[in-house]
Order: structure tokens, then C-alpha cells, then sequence
């Protein structure tokens, strides 16, 4: 009932609209009469594909007669087979209470056995050879199809317990069905029917939506995409023509920098120029007469000059010693920028050619004790101080701060290489030169704390950059899970990074005088040289 009330709340616009298409004049194809009682009933059409083309129709119908009852369109012809229909919709009652087996014939009133395709949706006219035909070949076979293999009766019952169809002998108390659940074949075939309508329904309103998204959201993102399009092209031209902007306005104030650093060196070296060149003729005056007096005044003379010759010895010892400054040599950090230097990490940390990878392994002979070493030389493990061993001497080794360097050395070139440490909460990476103390508990030997090493500290969470025993903090919001270094040898340039995300932890600028080893320090779990 609910799905009839369904189908009837949505039909009911329809209805309205064939109204208005048909008129009030028109003969509607929407309109049968029974043939028993010569009613007129009113049919709701279920499904239209065309506005013009009724396709289905379900009976709604409270005439109740035999089997004998048939229908016919009022007026006119029925675009699809009103028979399906009929037997569909109508509630058939006679003496067995099942479906018909026999069709009044619209013209002759007279019944006949047929199937349904040999009833014609035209008026509802059987469409056999001739009306006093009895049942044909194709009937005879038809039945035969429709008995039952065991009993040879008409299979008019159908098991729901087995899904096939039976007699009324198979569901006997002595039948092969005894005790299931067994149902008219009507009944079924309502059933199913019913089934396929709402299947039907369900694939109606899926096509309408599907009309729907192609007709108005397809259309709608297609209008959309080209305003998108734009609004993303003037983003993309607005923003490069603020970074060319920015660019240039930086290159400018970094050139004149450097301009001005130029022009303030060279008028140092010309003013230390003119005054060692003054100094110089003073020096060479004072020794010209020195050296006249002592060899041209007798000895009397030379004697009584003792006050003379302390005045000209004091002026040239007031000259004094060149002394070569950092005010005679250009200042580097003139060129140094935030913002180039950040555009420029990301651009080498990004291009693939910009920087050359490298698969390191830890040196075995520089291992401290207090830490283990895997078989592919690529983890360093920390060790508890009741399982350490005492290795073999070896000059190379930490004996006393649990670190070790790497097998290669760069002293050219940009290279980079990247540490999993997502598993330790204690441990130092960065580079240091071969002239590291490697012996004893002093900070010459201590990762960060002295002029041989540079490294980025990682304590509990905390992160800080470490050199010459100074600390820097950074501003770390989350630990990385891996921790990638960068070395620009030629532009003198150590930059750690997060090489999930390339984010740029921290750079330092520095004129590295001897090649430099990665290097680094476990104070907890264990840390790894990644694999490129």
C-alpha cells in the first residue's frame, strides 16, 4: 500500500501535465472499460521516457470478477501491451481462486485459452488466426512446458522454499514441498512484478539524476571552468610579478651592499696605502742619515750626537708594524639575504640537479665504545653503559663523546644526505673538519662545542644549532621524522632541512678552510644514514 500511495503522490503531476497535453476533448489513452461490467476505469501512467509517449501503466481497479474479465482502451490504442498491464494491476477471482487461463476475445466475447502475447494492446483484440480457433500448436506446447515432470498437473503454485514452480499435488502433505512456503504463481508474479517496478523506479530516478548532473552541474562546472582558469592564471602572473618584484628590489639593495663594502674596502687600502708609503719615506730618510752619520762624523762628533741620533731612532721606531685587519678584506655577509637564501635552498633542494645525493656509510675506526655499528655501517645505535665494550685502539676512534664520522669527505661541489631519526631523542648531525680531537672528555672533542665541527643538536624535543661552544635555538613545531643536510662547498653555504616537507631548519654561512666529514652523535636509540 505505502508504495502504491508513493507512486500515486508522484504520478500525480504527471497526470496533471497529460491533461493539459491531451485537453479535455481528446480521447485519453489513460481510460479502459472492463468488458464484464462495462465500467470505465482510469489508468495512472508509472514511467514516461517521452512527454508525448505513454509506456506503462498500472490498474487501479475494484471490479471483481472471473476469470473471463478483459480489457480494452477507451477510445483508442494503447502505445504498449495493455494485457501485461491488465493481468498486472486487476484482481482476479473464480471458483480456484487463482490467475486466468482463459481470454474473452473483445469481438467475439468468446474465451479462449491463449498466451499473452496473442492478445493485442489495439482495443484488446485477440489477434489469432480467427476467433472460433481452438488452442494451437504453440498453446499445446506451451502447456506441456507448464506441467508438472512428477504429477503431469499444472504447475500453478510456486515454492518459495525451493524457488521453482509446482502443483497442487507437490505441496501436499505427501508432496516433494510439504511444509514450505508455497504461494500462487499470481502471487509470485505480483511479487516479482513488484520487484521490477521499484527496480524500474530506481533506475527512472537514477537517470533523471544523471540527466540532472549532465544538464546542470556539468554545464555549471563548464561555464565555471573558464572563470576558474582565469582567476588561477592572475593569481599565478600576481604573484610572480610580486616575487620578480621582490627579486629585483633585493638584487638591487644586495648590489649596492656589496657596492659600497667594494668602496669602503678599496678606500681603506688607499688610505693604508698613502700612510705605509709616508711611513715608509720616513723610515728611508731616518736610515739615509743614520747611515751618513755613521759613516762620514768622526769619532767626536759621532760622540756628542748621542741626543740627535735617539730623536730620529724614536721617530722611526713611532712607525710602526703593517698589520693586516679584517677592514682590508670585503665583508661576505654584505650579500647575505633571508629571502634569496631561502628561495635559493628551495630551488637546489627541488631540482633534482641541483645538488648530488650521496649514499654515505659510517667509518668503522671512528666509532666511539658507546656505540654499535650495523652490518651495512649505515645505523649508529646508542649503548647502555653496562653492555659497553672496550674496541680495539685506534687513533681515529671517540674514545670519551659517543660520536663518528663518515667514510667520504667534501671539499667541492653541492652535496646532500638525509638521517632517519624519528626513533631518538638525543642526537647531534652535522660536519666537522678531519682535525677534530678525537681523544678525551674535553669540548675539542665535543660535537658543537668548539671551531672544528658545526652541527644541529636535537635534545627532548628541543632543537638548536651548535658552534664554538655557542647554542642557538630554533624554532622547531614538530619533531622531523627525518633530518636532511645540505653543504654548498663553493658558496660556503650549511643548510639543514626537512626533506619530507623542505622546510628549511636552519643555514649557516661559513668559509670552510679544509674538507669537510659528516659527522654525528646518539645519546638515545639509534639514528640512520638514509639510502638515495
Amino acid at each position: 500500500m505505502r508504495k502504491v500511495k508513493v507512486a500515486k503522490s508522484l504520478l500525480s503531476k504527471t497526470a496533471k501535465k497529460e491533461n493539459q497535453t491531451w485537453g479535455n476533448d481528446s480521447i485519453r489513452p489513460d481510460q479502459v472499460l472492463c468488458l464484464s461490467c462495462s465500467a470505465p476505469r482510469r489508468l495512472n501512467p508509472l514511467f514516461k521516457s517521452d512527454i508525448n509517449e505513454v509506456r506503462h501503466f498500472r490498474v487501479h481497479h475494484t471490479c471483481h470478477r472471473y476469470s473471463g474479465v478483459t480489457w480494452r482502451p477507451r477510445g483508442g490504442l494503447v502505445s504498449v501491451s495493455l494485457r501485461f498491464h491488465f493481468l498486472h494491476g486487476h484482481n482476479f477471482q473464480n471458483t480456484g481462486g487463482e490467475a486466468p487461463t482463459g481470454y474473452k476475445c473483445a469481438m467475439s466475447s468468446e474465451v479462449r485459452k491463449c498466451s499473452l502475447a496473442t492478445v493485442s494492446s489495439q482495443n484488446g483484440d485477440c489477434v489469432s488466426s480467427g476467433c472460433g480457433d481452438t488452442v494451437s500448436a504453440a498453446d499445446d506446447r506451451g502447456s506441456e512446458r507448464h506441467l508438472c515432470a512428477q504429477h503431469k498437473a499444472q504447475l500453478d503454485r510456486y515454492c518459495s522454499t525451493d524457488g521453482k514452480l509446482i502443483c497442487a499435488r507437490c505441496a501436499d502433505t505427501a508432496g516433494a514441498c510439504q511444509g514450505h512456503v508455497v504461494m500462487s504463481v499470481a502471487s509470485r508474479a505480483a511479487v516479482v512484478r513488484n520487484q521490477l517496478v521499484d527496480v524500474c523506479e530506481k533506475m527512472q530516478l537514477q537517470a533523471l539524476r544523471i540527466e540532472r548532473f549532465v544538464s546542470h552541474t556539468l554545464a555549471a562546472k563548464e561555464q565555471a571552468l573558464q572563470a576558474e582558469a582565469s582567476a588561477a592564471r592572475e593569481r599565478v602572473v600576481v604573484r610572480v610579478n610580486l616575487v620578480r618584484e621582490a627579486l629585483e628590489e633585493e638584487e638591487q639593495r644586495l648590489l649596492e651592499a656589496v657596492q659600497t663594502e667594494e668602496e669602503r674596502v678599496q678606500q681603506c687600502l688607499l688610505t693604508q696605502r698613502a700612510h705605509w708609503a709616508q711611513a715608509l719615506g720616513t723610515l728611508t730618510r731616518t736610515r739615509t742619515c743614520l747611515v751618513h752619520t755613521l759613516t762620514h762624523d768622526d769619532d767626536v762628533k759621532l760622540a756628542s750626537s748621542g741626543q740627535d741620533l735617539a730623536d730620529r731612532v724614536e721617530e722611526a721606531e713611532g712607525v710602526g708594524e703593517p698589520l693586516d685587519t679584517n677592514k682590508l678584506s670585503l665583508n661576505t655577509s654584505c650579500s647575505d639575504s633571508k629571502l634569496m637564501l631561502g628561495l635559493w635552498a628551495s630551488a637546489v633542494l627541488l631540482d633534482p640537479e641541483g645538488h648530488t645525493p650521496i649514499n654515505l656509510t659510517f667509518d668503522e675506526r671512528t666509532v666511539s665504545p658507546m656505540l654499535s655499528l650495523s652490518e651495512d655501517q649505515r645505523t649508529l645505535t646508542f649503548i647502555p653503559k653496562r653492555a659497553r665494550r672496550s674496541p680495539l685502539y685506534d687513533p681515529a676512534r671517540f674514545d670519551s663523546w659517543p660520536n663518528a664520522l663518515c667514510t667520504q669527505s667534501f671539499s667541492s661541489g653541492t652535496h646532500s644526505w638525509v638521517l632517519e631519526v624519528e626513533h631518538s631523542e638525543a642526537f647531534k648531525v652535522g660536519v666537522c673538519y678531519a682535525s677534530l680531537e678525537r681523544k678525551g672528555k674535553s669540548n675539542e672533542s665535543r660535537l658543537g662545542y668548539n671551531t672544528q665541527s658545526w652541527v644541529l643538536s636535537c635534545y627532548e624535543g628541543d632543537f638548536s644549532f651548535c658552534h664554538a661552544g655557542c647554542h642557538m635555538p630554533l624554532a622547531v613545531l614538530q619533531k622531523p621524522r627525518r633530518l636532511g643536510v645540505l653543504l654548498d662547498w663553493l658558496g660556503r653555504t650549511l643548510l639543514f632541512y626537512d626533506p619530507d616537507s623542505f622546510a628549511v631548519l636552519h643555514t649557516v654561512c661559513h668559509h670552510f678552510t679544509a674538507p669537510l666529514f659528516p659527522v654525528c652523535a646518539v645519546a638515545d636509540e639509534s639514528i640512520t644514514l638514509a639510502a638515495h
